[in-house]
């Protein structure tokens, strides 16, 4: 079945048997995790309906209490694990081109803002962009979806930023809301008009930030584009001082935010605070002062692992924000520079290897506390009444998934209580 295609067929499946489940059920938002503290059911079945999860339990019990002519059952044959579908919180999965020259670049020394001064970096893409048709964007978009899809990602953030003109930006959001009706897969889209200032406006970031206030923003709402704003604070992009207005002008008007903060420099994870935003995202270069800031706020820190191998620089300090007690959610920032590799399983293994996290801490940071980050409450944990979205591992243990480092790869993946995966077939 192609994921691509919204399936069809029965509304209710018997799932099982599962060697083990993981449900996530009362694992907390913040703080550490141990692995003994990730509530398992072993020899479990899981019932769909209507896209949500309407039972799990023993898969003798489910079996025997589901009448066959009202279910259709899904049975694994092979040891399985089932855990929520992962969740994608930052990704700019929408773009056009390849700027493998900067990666090359940056190996042979480069800096960042070397190859961004040299014409490569945001820019680059952003003229790769604009130049590319709707169709194509939407095209290779969804090729991007289906990848992710067969990854065990059934939510997937998209943020614009490629386009930093009012066409074409708006062009990217109509491009994500166009595929959002023609794939399975969730997407968040997000505007990040806010990614640096374009070299062809002619006036100060201030001017620019005021004129996305002015002539964006009554766009995105009147065409139901985003409810979603991202801003990148940093010396390349906008300083503290003029990103404050900006985010909260979008803040008042309902918008949802979320900050590329303390990728390079510190000050963005201080906007996010500020103006109350869901997440702070990248912080490789957050302090002590950083952490401790973020943890007593609501603020989800999410870490993008891929941005430090795709740039070579340390990663976020992720145990540091765990032990102080923050949320952690991890993302793969897959975009056409600085995280290429657009691998959330993988990154995450790795991150988790460096940062001595514990499984529990990198499977909730991919799940349910990835979609706090989205303020999506009704998925990342497998409990009645929640999205029917799985992922399912052909294991016998839940310890082989990380322990493969991305290498092991689902062997199904429902999404809204439909089978859009399936290796076995």
């Amino acid at each position: 079945m192609s994921p691509s295609r919204p399936p069809t067929g029965p509304e209710r499946y018997l799932l099982g048997p599962f060697k083990q489940v993981l449900t996530m059920e009362d694992l907390p938002l913040k703080g550490p995790l141990r692995d003994s503290q990730l509530p398992l059911l072993e020899d479990a079945g899981i019932v769909l309906h209507g896209g949500l999860i309407e039972r799990i339990g023993p898969y003798a019990t489910l079996r025997a209490d589901c009448p066959r002519a009202e279910v259709t059952e899904f049975h694994i044959s092979e040891p399985s694990v089932a855990l929520p579908g992962f969740i994608d919180a930052h990704t700019h999965s929408c773009f056009a081109g390849s700027r493998s020259r900067d990666y090359a670049l940056r190996n042979s020394g480069s800096s960042y803002l070397e190859i961004a001064q040299s014409g490569g970096g945001i820019w680059d893409s952003v003229q790769q962009t604009r130049a590319a048709s709707p169709q194509t964007l939407e095209t290779l978009l969804l090729q991007r979806i289906d990848r992710f899809l067969s990854a065990g990602i059934t939510t997937l953030e998209v943020k614009s930023g490629y386009g930093l003109s009012i066409p074409s930006e708006l062009k990217m959001l109509r491009v994500i809301k166009a595929a959002s009706q023609k794939t399975v897969m969730d997407l968040i889209p997000t505007c990040l008009a806010a990614h640096t200032l374009p070299r062809d406006f002619d006036g100060s970031p201030t001017a620019y930030l005021e004129m996305l206030i002015e002539t964006l923003f009554p766009r995105l709402l009147e065409e139901q584009l985003t409810n979603r704003l991202d801003a990148f604070v940093e010396e390349s992009a906008f300083t503290l001082a003029e990103i404050i207005p900006y985010l909260s002008a979008g803040k008042a008007l309902g918008f949802d935010l979320t900050v590329h903060a303390d990728q390079f420099t510190t000050g963005g994870s201080e906007a996010a605070i500020l103006c109350g935003a869901l997440s702070a995202d990248h912080l490789e270069a957050s302090t002590k002062k950083e952490v401790n800031a973020l943890a007593q706020s609501d603020v989800v820190a999410t870490a993008l692992p891929g941005a430090s191998l795709g740039l070579g620089c340390g990663f976020t300090p992720a145990r540091a924000l765990l032990d102080a007690g923050a949320c952690l959610a991890i993302a793969s920032d897959y975009n056409p520079g600085s995280a290429p590799m657009g691998d959330l399983l993988t990154q995450a293994s790795i991150l988790g290897a460096f940062e001595k996290l514990s499984n529990a801490e990198v499977l909730s940071g991919i799940t349910f506390r990835a979609g706090a980050a989205l303020k999506k409450t009704d998925r990342g944990r497998l409990l009645p009444g929640f999205k029917a979205d799985l992922t399912i591992f052909p294991a016998g243990h839940f310890n082989e998934i990380l322990y493969h480092q991305g290498q092991l790869r689902p062997s199904a993946v429902w999404k809204g209580g439909t089978c859009v995966v399936d290796k076995n077939t």
